[in-house]
């Protein structure tokens, strides 16, 4: 097929101060493909992504008490619910993660897309040498 790039970009972002919903659709669109001229939707040809500083990233409003993550064990009464407030505190890197997973297709091209994102929660991430690109939001 032409054009279809092999090479995939990889960009930086520094999710410091920036709202979880904007930042994540920013996320998708990328490792998607979807910002690319070139885009086929069946193709996993979109670049990879290092997200930063996850755990200074806000809600609007009231969400940041009112938000809330659940998790089942699979056993009877195994059902365990955490607000958004407690789980920054405790695993932030969680919070982009399932705003990303929920906005991807349910199947294989959406579990092969999700591996292009690199997500840590202080400024120090082990992608140096593939020289990323740093996207500036607005």
């Amino acid at each position: 097929m032409t054009g279809i790039r092999n090479e995939k970009k990889w960009y930086l972002i520094d999710a410091k101060e920036q709202t979880l919903g904007r930042i994540s659709t920013l996320i998708v669109n990328i490792i998607s493909g979807r910002h690319r001229p070139d885009h086929l939707p069946y193709l996993n040809d979109g670049d990879y992504i290092i997200v930063t500083n996850v755990e200074a990233i806000i809600v609007s409003g009231n969400k940041s008490t009112q938000k809330i993550y659940r998790r089942h064990s699979g056993r009877p009464g195994g059902l365990k619910i955490e607000r958004f407030e407690k789980l920054q505190l405790r695993i932030p890197e969680k919070i982009l993660e399932n705003a990303v997973k929920n906005m991807l297709p349910k199947n294989s091209l959406g579990r092969d897309l999700f591996k292009n994102l690199k997500i840590y929660k202080s400024e120090d991430h082990p992608h140096i040498c593939q020289n990323p690109e740093k996207l500036i939001l607005e």
